[in-house]
């Protein structure tokens, strides 16, 4: 991945985040505080600022920025778990490994910050079905509109929204969501056809 593709990545899901900021409150405030799309937008907000107009000799260089800016800029659970993705394929890409790499150890790295696995209506709910998609070449974006989809019928036993406990049930996981609007991005950047 060129550190042009890395920024677009990011342009296109900051123009996700702020489009549906409103809606990703919304989804956040039967099961949370109410927030996610206000820190979301925040987050991605300064992450343009801070790669608009600056040259990065790499990939990686440009999630290292995409990571320190979320930690240090959204408030709530989702900062450090998306900083933490984006440091995981910050690693793997230096390391020299691929994209596909790079997100399996952003995966690993929200399951390790957030303890969180598969059924427990998290992000990781997306992030896995997607890139159980991607190794084998099927992502679309139905695809993931689905793996959304499928959160309203998991109970929450993490995060926030297990305060909530059986009314959890019903309602997308906002986390979930805004990582729909993450691969959608990755879908439309056009990398993954190469």
């Amino acid at each position: 991945m060129t550190p042009e593709n890395a920024i677009k990545w990011m342009s296109l899901f900051n123009d996700k985040i702020q489009e549906n900021k409103a809606y990703l409150s919304d989804l956040d405030t039967p099961i949370g505080d109410g927030d996610h799309g206000g820190n979301m937008a925040r987050g991605m907000a300064a992450v343009m600022e801070n790669l608009d107009g600056k040259n990065f000799a790499s990939a990686d260089d440009v999630f290292k920025v995409v990571s320190m800016q979320l930690i240090s800029k959204v408030g709530g659970a989702s900062g450090p778990l998306y900083g933490s993705a984006f440091m995981g394929l910050t690693k793997s890409l230096k390391a020299g490994d691929g994209l596909l790499k790079g997100l399996q150890d952003g995966l690993e790295m929200i399951e390790k910050r957030g303890k969180a696995q598969v059924g427990e209506k998290t992000m990781v709910d997306v992030w896995t079905p997607v890139l159980d998609a991607l190794n084998q070449g099927s992502l679309t974006a139905d695809m993931i509109d689905q793996a959304v989809e499928a959160t309203k019928d998991l109970k929450a036993t993490k995060g926030r929204a297990s305060y909530v406990g059986e009314r959890s049930l019903g309602h997308i996981d906002p986390g979930s969501y805004s990582s729909g609007l993450l691969f959608k991005a990755l879908l439309e950047t056009e990398v993954l056809n190469g």
